[in-house]
């Protein structure tokens, strides 16, 4: 059971790992193929960005706020489950940055070597977070059972929806 468990943790590792370098491809091609392009997808790439950032950075301060992180430990030490803010929205806000980066370079971009880097990186970046409800279910029990029926993994737009609708 833990060699199992070890195993599906190092090819999630090697997965993100080949996404990570997807990702990085995109971004120096980007700069090898400058093009015009259409300047309304290119304005909606810098708007993912932005949400990209928020993404990468509001888990930290959520985790540190609401997950019984001890002082001076890093942000994922955490000791009780986190449903609020971010997470009351999405499981995996960090994970979703991702395929999120993927699309905003190909927004940004135009090209169709950035295009064709960037399909396989989403489909890696999504397989990449297989192991986070798991690592979830190990750490928090049933309780975490019943946070993945309440919030999408990372479906926002779903995510979003139901966060509005129940708390009205």
């Amino acid at each position: 059971m833990e060699q199992d468990r070890n195993k599906k943790i190092i090819a999630s590792h090697i997965i993100s790992a080949i996404a990570g370098a997807f990702i990085v491809a995109q971004f120096i091609l980007i700069f090898f193929f400058p093009i015009e392009g259409i300047l309304f997808l290119k304005i909606l790439g810098y708007i993912l960005w932005g949400i990209i950032i928020i993404l990468g950075w509001l888990p930290i301060y959520t985790f540190k706020k609401y997950g019984g992180v001890e002082k001076g430990k890093s942000y994922i030490r955490t000791t009780k489950l986190v449903t609020r803010g971010i997470y009351a929205i999405v499981r995996h806000p960090q994970f979703l940055a991702f395929p999120l980066m993927n699309v905003s370079l190909m927004l940004l971009s135009q090209h169709w070597i950035v295009l064709a880097l960037g399909i396989p990186g989403i489909v890696l970046s999504c397989l990449s977070t297989m192991g986070a409800d798991q690592n979830g279910i190990e750490k928090f029990g049933d309780e975490y059972r019943e946070y993945m029926k309440k919030v999408p993994g990372m479906n926002i737009f779903l995510g979003l929806w139901r966060y509005l609708f129940k708390h009205k």
